[in-house]
């Protein structure tokens, strides 16, 4: 592919190309950000960043192989043998390059997106699932892993939804491997016009699982936090027999399915009404089930093998989408939900002959703390144990969520750790402190079953991790449940100067093992 050919007068104005300077020839075989991998013949981006501005690097692009640079501000000087094209908006444009460059993949797919504050990665990975044990071929991208042909590879990026070329590069790969469908996490960052990451992706279909508090250091509103998300079901309406699935139980239901003139599908867990209600459910530790009315009346028994009531919703909102893409009765994918497996770090047991339960879970906004905790703590009630948390809240991101956690954990915890998350550029002890403030705001009447939280008794903040671990281990006893939350898949912890490489669920166990042969 040559550059001539990118960068047509239809390009030029789709990316508001404002200028452009060298010979337009030049054949391109690449996109890059980062001028350290910029190849030779590769198209760099010059972004303008929190830390580093990607103008200062362009220098470095070029010595690199980079033949063709994509700027928004101006320059200093212009090498001869480089063609220029000065943007409005570098992030912007690189969306619609990425699309021409992989000659436009998504249009060729059947990609459903999946957008929410919690439950978008398990809700990608079930309906990849569902459409494999149906008998399609499909790839996904989540948080947590992506597929390119059926094999599922860990996404070793603290970043939900990739930068566009990635996005488009996956897409193409799955293309090249047969897939027929791609299920994507649509991020609130992804889908802002801010990062433009989605904004040039065909939808064929979009979910929304639900809406509370995260990322306002990014949005600044929850208004505008909501209005990006939705962005999802307005890119619907560019295709033709397109759909939605929504929450029902959840306030933005409503403002979701009014984003896209085409038909959105409902589910509800309380009894709501819906397409899919849930009429009764068991939640078990290893699982749930339950019985779900259609809309026409019909009644579904269902058992899942996935931790957690709260998964109960989003098997539904799996189900309702892939029996729409599908064309095949809700009746017929039901059988398929007991061979659904959980995403790693998302209420998984640790075991390794201890006398009391650990569970990993990736909860860290106020609204997955106030979903994950009161079942855990009516189970606890009922067998007798006591609940010991461990979390701590990310740095350089929404600062207003950290007492809102404290005074969650607070209500149905037993004892507090408090601990590193990723500091990024933040004093972590500072984070701690901001977290143990909601701790300590809730009334002493309010705590369960204990009068209150005292530093050194049932609230330590330990900033490192796994010190903070082994901590929490040494004060379980049998019966009781150690909940490490936060980290979930993810394999590092971020600091200012360095990252640190951690695995949580290798982490506990590791500090198992050492308790086991102390003891």
């Amino acid at each position: 592919m040559t550059a001539a050919e990118l960068f047509t007068g239809e390009l030029l104005g789709r990316i508001n190309a404002v200028g452009r300077a060298g010979n337009d020839t030049v054949s391109v075989t690449g996109l890059g950000y980062d001028s350290r991998t910029a190849g030779a013949g590769s198209i760099y981006f010059a972004l303008p960043g929190l830390h580093a501005d990607g103008h200062d690097f362009i220098g470095a692009a070029v010595s690199n192989g980079a033949v063709l640079i994509v700027h928004q501000d101006s320059l200093p000087s212009y090498n001869e043998n480089v063609f220029y094209v000065r943007v409005k908006d570098s992030r912007f444009a690189m969306s619609a390059v990425a699309d021409t460059f992989y000659r436009s993949p998504s249009k060729r797919l059947s990609v459903i997106g999946v957008t929410g504050t919690e439950g978008k990665s398990t809700t990608v990975y079930l309906i990849f699932q569902l459409l494999r044990l149906a008998g399609k071929k499909a790839g996904f991208i989540s948080t947590v892993q992506y597929s390119e042909d059926g094999d599922e590879r860990w996404n070793t990026e603290h970043q939900t939804t990739p930068e566009a070329p990635l996005i488009h590069k996956r897409l193409a790969c799955m293309l090249e491997n047969g897939c027929g469908y791609a299920v994507l996490e649509a991020s609130s960052h992804g889908l802002s016009p801010r990062t433009n990451r989605l904004g040039d992706v065909s939808f064929d279909a979009g979910i929304m699982t639900n809406v509370t508090h995260e990322h306002l250091e990014f949005h600044g509103t929850w208004e505008q936090y909501r209005d990006d998300k939705a962005n999802l079901f307005r890119a619907l309406d560019k295709n033709t027999g397109a759909f939605g699935v929504v929450n029902a139980d959840d306030p933005s239901a409503a403002y979701f399915s009014g984003c896209t003139r085409h038909r959105t599908y409902s589910h509800s867990v309380k009894g709501g009404p819906g397409d899919l209600s849930v009429s009764r459910l068991d939640a078990r530790p290893d699982g749930n089930v339950y019985d779900v009315t259609t809309r026409d009346g019909a009644t579904l028994h269902i058992e899942d093998r996935l931790p957690g009531a709260f998964n109960t919703g989003n098997v539904l909102a799996s189900l309702l989408c892939v029996s729409r893409l599908l064309e095949r009765p809700l009746v017929e994918l039901c059988p398929f939900v007991p061979f659904l497996k959980p995403v790693r770090g998302r209420m998984t047991a640790v075991r390794k002959g201890q006398p009391f339960e650990v569970l990993v879970d990736y909860a860290h906004t106020p609204s997955s703390f106030g979903t994950v905790f009161p079942p855990l703590r009516e189970r606890m009630e009922r067998q007798g144990g006591r609940i010991i948390a461990l979390f701590g809240s990310a740095g350089e991101r929404d600062t207003r969520k950290r007492a809102l956690q404290g005074n969650i954990a607070a209500r149905y915890s037993d004892m507090i750790f408090l601990c590193d998350e990723d500091p990024r550029g933040e004093e972590p002890a500072a984070i701690l402190e901001e977290i143990a403030a909601g701790v300590f705001s809730l009334p002493p009447e309010e705590c369960f079953p204990h009068e209150g939280f005292v530093r050194g008794e049932n609230i330590f903040l330990i900033p490192d991790r796994p010190t903070a671990i082994r901590a929490a281990f040494a004060a379980a006893k049998a019966g009781d449940l150690v909940l490490l939350l936060g980290k979930g898949h993810e394999n590092s912890i971020i600091y200012s100067n360095y990252t640190m490489e951690y695995d949580e669920i290798a982490e506990a166990e590791k500090a198992l093992e050492e308790l086991r042969t102390q003891g």
